[in-house]
């Protein structure tokens, strides 16, 4: 396999069987060059017998290779990568690889000690690859592929595993590491990397979900496509999103900041200001990870594997409520506070719900305050009631007023280009609010939407 075995940090990638046979080409022409060299200054009567074995292996390593241009074309059309497929697959492993150096380098930046010489070692190897041309494999094999990878077209833009930033980032990576003239230039443009956009899943991702692998064991899966949804794009609420961004901001500082809950009525744009702050400062190292009722359990698991990164994390629970009979508001009370292991600093939960206190009351529940043969039962209405007070910060989304609610209709016409005289769209709009789910800023957007359409069709 080459020199790849003599790396010290960077090993046992994932896709690692494809750099590995790679490696195992490039040294075998590295072998026939020098060959080829050594006979062409010092032939002998064996050097014959030496071209016949040539022969008999092009075959075999030329299979090898075409099942590497496989691989590379197979990734390229996951991930969406055109150019040098060579040079974004190095490139792609190596954003991706989770190691003491790449991971002390996240967000924070060069890192003193002997671990950079370590990587330094590690960079040379990986340098030489990206030297390596692949028509030198054609000459060898007689094959005419390295030309066609070096210089590739995708067939689609698009990608199923990543979004066009993230492909486009390690594109213009992969381009800007060929380009180095020394292992330093290259180790600073890596360490600048993993400074900027971290390194692997939780690098290159804003938002994750919570899976199960095949042991069963939790695990946090990137969700590759998410709404670019702008705290500009929501319209009025200027309070709410206030207080959301100012404690966020105190959050990616590394300032005191508190667990939020965002209350009200539905459509009033909770979900939507949550979307708009991971997009605000995700570029300050901000990550959501969004949560379920049912996964509560798993949340010690999840905090576990996210605790010593450089990121700041957010649990993000959306239209979070719970019946009288559901008892999984417990294990999340823990997790707040209450657990014997303080939660880290660089985790916050950020919840959505129409219900102020997340738990349903029941009348019942305050007459048996009222009841002398159950001295205990307001233990059991406070047990319900003191989730919502692990939330530090509490914030309000009301429904707009009439007024608020056309205000909201006229701005999102002028953001989206909607032709129409305001009286006329207006009166529009109140209709439509009469059979579409009442005064919100999601039935004005939905309001939006339909005029949109219609205009498509008119067009």
């Amino acid at each position: 396999m080459g020199r790849i075995q003599e790396c010290i940090l960077y090993r046992n990638f994932e896709h690692g069987e494809l750099l590995e046979s790679m490696a195992e080409l490039i040294e075998l022409c590295r072998e026939k060059l020098l060959r080829e060299h050594i006979e062409g200054k010092y032939p002998s009567k064996e050097t014959e017998h030496s071209r016949h074995l040539e022969k008999k292996e092009r075959t075999e390593y030329a299979e090898v290779f075409c099942a590497c241009v496989n691989a590379l074309v197979e990734l390229a059309a996951d991930y969406g990568f055109s150019g040098n497929l060579w040079h974004n697959y190095l490139t792609f492993l190596l954003v991706n690889h989770e190691n003491a150096f790449s991971t002390a380098c996240e967000i924070r930046g060069a890192v003193k000690g002997s671990i950079n010489q370590l990587a330094a070692h590690d960079f040379s190897i990986f340098r030489e690859f990206y030297l390596f041309e692949l028509t030198e494999l054609d000459e060898l094999l007689g094959t005419s592929y390295g030309m066609l990878l070096s210089d590739y077209e995708n067939v689609d833009a698009g990608s199923k595993l990543f979004n066009k930033r993230i492909r486009d980032r390690i594109c213009e990576m992969s381009v800007r590491l060929s380009r180095t003239k020394t292992v330093e230039e290259f180790q600073e443009d890596m360490v600048q990397f993993y400074k900027d956009f971290g390194v692997g899943k939780l690098g290159l991702h804003k938002a994750f979900r919570i899976e199960h692998d095949q042991n069963g064991k939790a695990v946090i899966a990137p969700i590759t496509r998410i709404a670019h949804v702008r705290l500009e794009d929501l319209v009025g609420y200027e309070i709410p999103k206030k207080k959301l961004i100012d404690n966020t901001e105190a959050f990616v500082q590394g300032r005191k900041a508190n667990n939020c809950l965002l209350f009200g009525d539905a459509g009033t744009g909770k979900s939507s200001s949550i979307k708009g702050i991971l997009n605000k400062y995700y570029d300050q190292g901000l990550r959501i990870i969004e949560v379920y009722k049912h996964q509560f359990v798993d949340l010690n698991d999840i905090i576990a594997q996210i605790k010593n990164r450089n990121y700041k994390f957010i649990i993000y629970m959306d239209d979070l409520s719970f019946e009288e009979f559901e008892i999984e508001y417990k294990y999340l009370k823990a997790v707040i506070e209450g657990g014997l292991e303080k939660k880290p600093d660089n985790i916050l939960i950020y919840a959505t719900s129409n219900r102020r206190h997340l738990v349903r009351e029941r009348a019942s529940d305050k007459l048996e305050l009222m009841d002398d043969d159950d001295l205990h039962s307001s233990d059991t209405v406070q047990e319900k009631l003191s989730l919502v007070y692990r939330f530090g910060v509490t914030i309000y989304f009301g429904a707009p007023t009439k007024k608020e609610f056309q205000e909201i209709v006229k701005a999102l016409a002028v953001r989206n280009g909607v032709r129409m005289e305001e009286e006329k769209l207006l009166l529009e709009a109140n209709r439509w609010e009469l059979s579409h789910g009442g005064l919100t800023g999601r039935t004005a957007q939905q309001f939006i939407d339909y005029l949109l359409g219609q205009q498509r069709e008119d067009l």
